[in-house]
């Protein structure tokens, strides 16, 4: 695995207190492994913790931070990504504890021409599993054309 010479903020196309994930440990063409520190935010809940399901969001910024890394190091602009969802997310803390320290790994299995890929995904603290899922991605070549609304009939 490389070390990743990029700050983070330069791999996603999220801003501020959006980004919750810290910095990228290694990467390299097939996976990824990141850090985040649970702190306040938008999502955060009354103690300063985060939600169970939050834990899909790390891992799809740890997914974006990989097409990010891969596109910087080819030269090319960071491109908009998709979460399209997962058919298995099995989270086994009730919350993501104030001022934990997570790694989060993302292993790319499936990747086909159309840009859609699948990813293995865990999230843990120092001593435990925290979750697992496979998430569903999609990079299309041209973001904006694919967002684009179509005129009403």
């Amino acid at each position: 695995m490389n070390a990743c010479p990029w700050p983070v903020d330069s791999l996603l196309p999220h801003a501020g207190n959006m980004i919750l994930i810290d910095a990228v440990q290694a990467y390299d063409a097939d996976s990824l492994s990141a850090r985040a520190v649970v702190r306040p935010g938008p999502y955060s809940l009354p103690d300063g913790s985060l939600p169970p399901w939050l834990g899909m969001e790390l891992m799809a910024q740890a997914v974006g931070a990989w097409a990010g890394c891969q596109a910087r190091q080819a030269g090319d602009a960071v491109k908009l990504g998709f979460l399209l969802g997962t058919r298995r997310y099995e989270c086994h803390a009730d919350r993501l504890p104030a001022g934990a320290a997570l790694s989060i790994h993302v292993q790319r299995g499936l990747i086909d021409a159309s840009g859609m890929s699948v990813f293995e995904c865990e999230l843990r603290d120092d001593a435990r599993l925290l979750a697992q899922a496979r998430l569903n991605v999609y990079q299309p070549q041209d973001s904006t054309a694919f967002i684009q609304e179509a005129p009403p009939q």
